[in-house]
Formats: structure tokens, C-alpha cells, sequence
């Protein structure tokens, strides 16, 4: 664990490091690039020249930079006139809440069709396999767009857009979680098939165990190794599917801050999105370590 954690540092770092000089290469000058669109006076230039020690030499300016980011300071959003922390902070619940939703949509989607559809006739396969691939197939963006289209302007149940209610959460998230159940139930459903296949299924048979506990005792924990590698990638397909389906749906959340800051050229608000995706990342890995050795007491060894 202590390796882990050293390597996840490493790469926060390498993320600060990088929209670090993400900021500096960018085309212009740095004082009117971390001004953006906001309001441009002289006060503003001197206070940006202070704060990012512009007037210092290259790698103090560097050092400093990381410095106030390991104390919690990622820095002011002069267009928007406030402490980014402050501006993620008023932001951060409502992502938190879609991508939950989502991701527990996703992973009840894809556990149920793995359960009823896994060792199952050839008919119930080829149409979990199909309705599958259509849901990985289809982008976030369209699918969003066809609930809209049905659930909202023509059958009425659920708001157009907003963050009002529980209601108003159910098409945004189901437009995450239906890709995320596309490629979870297909690797589910092939680790059943494959448990049940095993040496320590037919022992299990022979002793009258029935074929439902079979699965829920045994063969469901051998599926969820390669399940629990693929959380990773539906992270970020989550921070990824934010920024289009919080716009799509009207709702707050970092996805459209990032989306108005890269408009508005924001940049201390871009890279503090980037360092939040980062940490996000690294937490879910870490967790994921500790979730391989729970389901499996061979890594421990």
C-alpha cells in the first residue's frame, strides 16, 4: 500500500507538472492567458504577477506553484471573480450525485442481464449481446438526446432540464449508466460462464448445491476480478460523460464549469478540473487494490 500510494503522488504530480506547463506553453502571454475573458486592469495584472511570481525566475515560479497547491490553494478565477476552490466546491455535489447514480444505474443494469442471461440458450445471449452493443456503440451525447426526445417532450415524466428534484436526475444518468451496463454485463456475463466452467462449479454440483447458490456463493466471485479492472476505465468515461451530459440536461456540476472555463478561457479553473480528475483517478485505483484483495485472497498472497 505504501508503494501505491507513492505511485498515485507520482501521478498527481506528473498532472500538476503537466497543466503547469500546459499554462506556459499555451500561445501569449501568461498574465493575459490567466485573465481570460475576465475584467483586465492593471490591479488584476500586478495581483496575477504577485500571486504566480511571474517577476521570479522559471523554477521558483514552479516550485511556488506547487507549493500552494499542497496547501489546498488552486489559485482565482479572474473572469469569474473568486477562489477556484470556492467555485468547484459550489459545484462539486451535483456532479458527485449524477456520476453515483450513474455508475450504481450501470452496475444494477449489468449484474441483473449477467445473472439472467449467463449460461443461458443461445436466444437470451444473442439478444443481451446485441441490446449490449448497441448501448457501448451509441455516445452519451445521442442517448441523452433520444430520452429527451421520448421521456420529456413527448411523454412528459421527467424535466427537460434542471437539477430540481430526483426526477430531474433520472435521464442524465441513465445516459451515463447505459454504456457503462453495455461493457460491464458482457464481462460479467463471460466470467460466470467461465466460473461455471471451472473444476470447483462441477465439485460443487456433485454436492447438491443448486445452481443459484452456486453462482451467488462462488461463481460471482471469480467474475468480479476482471468487473472490478473496468471500474477504472468507466471512471473516466464518467468525468469524461459529464461535461457533455451536464450541458445537454441544464445541469450544474463541474462538467459544465470545465466546459465554460475552456469557453472562457478560464485556464486557473481548467487546470484545477484537470488536478481534481487526477485525484479522482488515483483515489479509484488505490480503492481498487484493496478491492482485488478483498474478492481475492490469492493476491494477498
Amino acid at each position: 500500500m505504501i508503494r501505491r500510494l507513492g505511485s498515485g503522488l507520482a501521478v498527481l504530480w506528473a498532472a500538476a507538472t503537466a497543466a503547469y506547463l500546459a499554462l506556459l506553453l499555451a500561445p501569449g502571454d501568461t498574465v493575459d492567458i490567466l485573465v481570460g475573458d475576465g475584467p483586465d486592469t492593471p490591479e488584476i495584472r500586478a495581483k496575477i504577477i504577485a500571486e504566480w511570481g511571474l517577476d521570479r525566475p522559471e523554477i521558483v515560479q514552479y516550485l511556488s506553484y506547487l507549493w500552494r497547491l499542497l496547501h489546498g490553494d488552486l489559485g482565482r478565477s479572474y473572469r469569474l471573480q473568486q477562489d477556484v476552490g470556492e467555485v468547484l466546491a459550489t459545484q462539486v455535489g451535483p456532479t458527485l450525485q449524477l456520476t453515483a447514480a450513474a455508475a450504481g444505474i450501470g452496475i444494477a443494469l449489468a449484474g441483473v442481464i449477467a445473472l439472467v442471461t449467463a449460461g443461458r440458450g443461445r436466444l437470451a445471449r444473442g439478444a443481451a449481446s446485441l441490446a449490449e452493443l448497441v448501448a457501448v456503440s451509441v455516445p452519451p451525447f445521442l442517448i441523452g438526446i433520444l430520452l429527451l426526445s421520448l421521456f420529456s417532450f413527448t411523454l412528459g415524466w421527467f424535466p427537460v432540464s434542471g437539477a430540481q428534484g430526483p426526477r430531474a436526475l433520472v435521464l442524465p444518468a441513465l445516459a451515463l449508466a447505459l454504456p457503462i451496463a453495455g461493457v460491464l454485463g458482457q464481462v460479467l456475463r463471460g466470467g460466470l460462464e467461465r466460473a461455471l466452467e471451472q473444476p470447483f462449479a462441477v465439485t460443487a454440483r456433485a454436492r447438491g448445491l443448486t445452481e443459484r447458490a452456486l453462482v451467488a456463493r462462488h461463481a460471482l466471485r471469480h467474475a468480479l476480478i476482471p468487473a472490478v479492472t473496468l471500474a477504472g476505465w468507466f471512471t473516466g468515461a464518467l468525468l469524461g460523460g459529464t461535461v457533455i451530459t451536464e450541458v445537454l440536461f441544464g445541469r450544474p456540476g463541474l462538467g459544465r464549469v470545465a466546459m465554460e472555463a475552456v469557453q472562457g478561457r478560464d485556464m486557473p479553473v481548467v487546470m484545477a478540473v484537470v488536478l481534481l480528475s487526477a485525484l479522482v483517478y488515483v483515489t479509484i485505483s488505490t480503492l481498487l487494490d484493496l478491492a482485488y484483495r478483498a474478492i481475492d485472497p490469492r493476491i494477498r498472497g
